[in-house]
Order: C-alpha cells, then structure tokens, then sequence
C-alpha cells in the first residue's frame, strides 16, 4: 500500500485509576510510533485533577517524540487562577495548549468566573501571563454542527473568529459523521475570514451504546447506517471493524478534500485509531 503523508494527532485523557496508567503508556507508546504531530490530554475528565493532566503530559514528554498538548478549561475559574493554571504547566515544559470554556456546572445556566469563554482564555495565554511568549500554540474548539448553545452556524463562525482574533492559531472539530458537515463549515468559515488550520475530530465508534452516548453529548444528527450496522451485530470484532471502516472512509474522503491534518480521539486505546489510518492508507 502507498501511504498519503498528512499530519495526525490524538488525544487521550488521564485515567480514573493509577492502575490504568500502564495501560495509558503503552497506548500512548504505540500512537508514537506513527509519529504524531501532538497528543492533547484533556482536563478534569472523569473527576482528574491538573495533577493527573499534567503526570500523563509528561509521560508523553519524557517518552515520546510528540509534542504534549493541555487541555485547559475557564469556566468558574478566576483570571488569577487561570494565570497560575497555565504557567505551571509551562514551568514543566508544557508549551501548547488546547483552550476551552468547559461545560457549566450542572443545574446551571450562566457562566461564572472572570473568564467567560475561551476568547478570554486564549487572550490571557497570548498575553496575559509573564510566560506568555513561552506559549508556541493555542488550539480552540470547532463545531461544523454547531455548538449546543448557538443558535446558527453563522454564530459558531463569529466565535471561531474572535478566537482568532484573540491569538488562537488552531482548531479542532467535535466529533461528526459526515464528511460534508466539515467541508461546508470550513468553506463557511473561510469566506468569513478564518484562515488557521481546523483539524477534523475524528474516532472509531465501535457500539451502539457508545454511539448513543456520543450523540448525546454532542447533539449530533443520528449516523443511521452506521448505527444499523452496529446495532445488527452480536459479534465484538465485527463491530470493531464496523466503526474502523467507517471512520477509515471519513479518513480517506478527508485527505482527498485536502484537510490539514486528522485528530482522533484515541479513547486511551490505540488499536481501532491505528487501524482506521492504516485502513485509509494514511499510516
């Protein structure tokens, strides 16, 4: 097979439980070896701290040739923690970033905190902190289906702006299934002045289970025959290579479009990420 060279990268997140940390490294050695331009991690998932985020970071520091990259969320966090936040993490070496607002607590609607959004997390990382020029880059969220709260495309494109504007020099999509979402929100958003990369977010759904819960926390449309295929299936391997090809196929289609990188959401596992890029030729 001739492989097409275009850039990956993955994300993973900090275990619940220090005796999956083995688990996570060989995971996290095994995406190394195809060379990935970064591995993000992300922040506070699952209950973890800044300390779990950051032993994982530097795991992937200290032992791969990929770039570690730090989720960081705002919401309910003053500008003086978040100062704090970040330059800790550039003190362990810790140099690129992926800027979010988070989710709101639960039962509530507004924002709390100094910092709103990620505009104002991205701005205070430009600029805000004595190690500011340390940062070599900001990566903000995407949404080609539109973000839960927004109530237009137009509105998400607005927002990708001003995190542009306020130093942000990449994107990366949420979760989808269908190829021309991404096509027709990037081509939106480039008429409208974007012009940093944005990262398809991509991974291979291997349940139906896991697919009802993807769709609801993303409020994505329903993929209907990948579901009917998931769901016709007792048998675990044949459900794996379900959801290997189809985001395989999304893979290829992507690369034919012209993206500039893929990103997969590796699910602290590293087989069905590595086999939907070897399938679609990419590694």
């Amino acid at each position: 097979m001739v492989y097409t060279r275009v850039p990956v990268s993955f994300e993973v997140y900090p275990p619940r439980s220090t005796d999956k940390l083995p688990q996570l490294h060989e995971s996290i050695t095994a995406l190394d070896m195809v060379a990935p331009e970064f591995i993000s991690v992300t922040f506070g998932a699952g209950g973890s701290s800044t300390r779990d985020s950051l032993a994982v970071l530097n795991f992937i520091k200290d032992h791969t040739n990929a770039t570690p990259l730090a989720h960081l969320t705002c919401v309910g966090t003053s500008e003086a923690e978040a100062q704090q936040l970040v330059s800790s993490f550039i003190g362990s070496g810790v140099t690129e970033f992926l800027a979010l607002r988070g989710d709101l607590p639960e039962g509530t609607t507004e924002h709390t905190g100094e910092l709103h959004n990620a505009v104002d997390l991205v701005r205070l990382m430009k600029s805000g902190i004595p190690e500011s020029p340390s940062v070599e880059r900001i990566a903000v969220a995407a949404f080609p289906n539109g973000h839960p709260e927004s109530s237009s495309i137009e509105e998400d494109i607005d927002t990708l702006l001003a995190k542009q504007e306020a130093g942000a020099t990449l994107a990366i999509t949420q979760l989808f299934f269908f190829v021309e979402d991404y096509i027709r929100f990037v081509e939106k958003a480039a008429a409208a002045g974007v012009s940093i990369p944005v990262l398809p977010g991509l991974m291979p759904i291997t349940s139906a289970t896991r697919l009802a819960r993807v769709l609801e926390l993303t409020g994505e449309a329903n993929p209907q025959e990948l579901e009917s295929q998931l769901a016709s299936s007792d048998d675990l391997d044949e459900r794996v290579s379900i959801g290997v090809r189809w985001c395989a196929d999304m893979i290829g289609e992507l690369v034919d479009y012209g993206v500039p990188g893929i990103h997969l959401y590796a699910f602290n596992q590293h087989e069905t990420v590595l086999s939907a890029l070897e399938e679609a030729g990419v590694r």
